[in-house]
């Protein structure tokens, strides 16, 4: 084999897959079709759970995050909705300033210290696979050659070549009558009111920063980008007609948000380098390939499921795919996986992509036009300001209202759902929970210093770490069995049952197996 795993595409997603795989003992070969890293401008933050699963791998302050650890957002929109998160017990909802292009230089770095063989200017040309091995054509800048792997993943976007050569179907639906535009531009410097995080617009009026703003034509969002430019995009329904034989300009997006605002902004196009933002496109294409998986062809990310972008849930999704599948890879590549566990990648995260799919789709709703609408946000409105209400869209917004089936039998209040930030001590040594999952082992962490549990993972030592630790945190559990992805696989508390032996062989096979 030249490869364990063959991923092509080099975005976030196949980077961080590729660093899993690593840290796991597997050995990826990544795909890039671009010559060079991508400089267009993309995402510019990750929002919900991911921002603790990278704190598990000891990324967060890398990659930008302030403090020791993150720290859950105070406020949020739903729908341009004011979401005040602040006191909320439990908040989920965390976040961390990042752009796209930085995330994937950091990305790429961290798979190179790894070892990753990461290939650019390569493309997938021809892809066949039988019961045992996937055979590939791959184009590269010396000319082409063939590869075979156990195993491919797809991660190369919406367009998915991969998706497409195992007549995988992308089904949903796009609304032609709803459009985005959006650019960096340059706005007068007199219109900017930075006392009041606020834009003055000609007539006096004023225009939050920041924050998405519903009119009865639209809605739009103005944010700084960098000194002297802002970005503003704009979604408009039964706008003009377009067509892509005209491309986009900072004319077109003026005139847009003339159209949703009822006024005018004056709008340049920037005069610094780039790369600068300047695009358009449906913003209701919603689509889930009917299979992410077909024989030993895997899909994620971009090239599994797309959404609207409102609430920046794309990379949140698409990052856990690839944390989700690594580990369960590797196992498979090493033997010892148990039956059905490749199966469990898409049993776990289609559900995660059908509840980003609807809920991007609840919040497009309720920013479209019309007196109905605007009725519906007022109850929606009220809504929100109950704490319950206000927690369960929290969840929803971070992805962790989604539990994970672990294994039969009553599970612990924690099964199925990201560990908990724990504040532990090992001796002397003061630590977290997430710094003890760096190397991304499975743990079993032990809370009471239990002669039994011992005895009872020792079958499973060679791929499983046993950590005893005390905790100050109020505890609702004995003991966590935490898979490689984060979340909780088994956990021994008052509601709990000691079914350790069952959801270790569930999950991390049969201990028999070398690993």
């Amino acid at each position: 084999m030249d490869a364990d795993v063959i991923i092509v595409g080099g975005g976030p997603v196949g980077l961080l897959l590729a660093g899993e795989l690593m840290l796991a003992g597997a050995r990826p070969v990544v795909l890039e079709q671009l010559s060079e890293r991508s400089t267009a401008y993309k995402a510019n933050a990750l929002t919900g759970q991911v921002v603790r699963f990278l704190d598990h791998r000891g990324l967060y302050q890398p990659f930008g995050g302030r403090g020791d650890r993150p720290q859950p957002a105070p406020a949020f929109l739903f729908g341009a909705l004011p979401l005040r998160l602040s006191g909320l017990p439990g908040n989920p909802l965390h976040g961390l300033q990042i752009r796209q292009a930085r995330l994937e230089s950091l990305l790429e770095q961290r798979a190179s210290d790894l070892g990753v063989d990461l290939r650019r200017g390569h493309r997938l040309q021809e892809l066949r696979q039988d019961d045992d091995v996937v055979s590939v054509r791959v184009q590269g800048p010396d000319g082409g050659y063939e590869m075979r792997t156990r195993y491919l993943v797809g991660c190369d976007g919406a367009r998915s070549g991969v998706r497409k050569k195992i007549g995988v179907l992308f089904s949903g639906f796009t609304d032609p009558s709803a459009i985005s535009r959006a650019a960096h531009v340059v706005v007068p410097a007199s219109s900017i009111s930075t006392d009041t995080a606020a834009i003055v617009l000609p007539s006096g009026d004023r225009i939050g920063l920041y924050a998405w703003h519903r009119t009865e034509r639209g809605a739009y969002v103005v944010v700084p980008h960098e000194p002297g430019v802002v970005m503003v995009s704009v979604i408009e329904w039964n706008g003009p007609s377009i067509t892509d034989e005209i491309p986009v300009s900072v004319d077109e997006v003026r005139a847009s948000l003339h159209r949703v605002l009822g006024q005018d902004l004056p709008l340049a196009a920037p005069t610094t380098a780039g790369p600068h933002l300047l695009r358009r496109g449906f913003v209701t294409n919603t689509r889930i390939a009917t299979s992410y998986r077909h024989g030993r062809v895997f899909l994620a990310g971009d090239a599994a499921h797309v959404h609207p972008s409102v609430g920046a849930p794309g990379l949140n999704l698409g990052l856990q795919d690839a944390a989700n599948l690594g580990w369960k890879l590797a196992a498979q590549v090493h033997g010892w996986a148990p039956p059905g566990l490749l199966d469990s990648y898409e049993a776990e995260r289609r559900p995660a992509a059908e509840r980003v799919t609807m809920q991007t789709q609840a919040q497009l709703a309720l920013m479209s036009p019309g007196p109905a609408i605007t009725a519906l946000r007022q109850v929606v409105a009220e809504l929100l300001e109950t704490p319950g209400v206000t927690g369960q869209i929290a969840d929803l917004l971070a992805g962790s209202d989604v539990r994970y089936r672990m294994h039969p039998g009553t599970p612990h209040e924690w099964t199925g759902r990201f560990a908990p930030d724990l504040d532990l001590s090992i001796g002397t040594r003061a630590t977290r929970l997430a710094e003890l999952m760096h190397e991304g082992r499975p743990l079993l962490l032990d809370l009471i210093g239990s002669r039994h549990l011992t005895n009872l993972t020792s079958p499973w030592r060679d791929r499983i770490d046993l950590v005893t630790a005390q905790t100050s945190t109020p505890r609702a559990a004995d003991a966590l069995l935490i898979r490689p992805d984060g979340y909780v696989a088994w956990a021994l508390g008052p509601n709990g049952t000691d079914g350790l032996p069952d959801a270790l062989a569930t999950w991390f096979g049969d201990p028999n197996l070398p690993a």
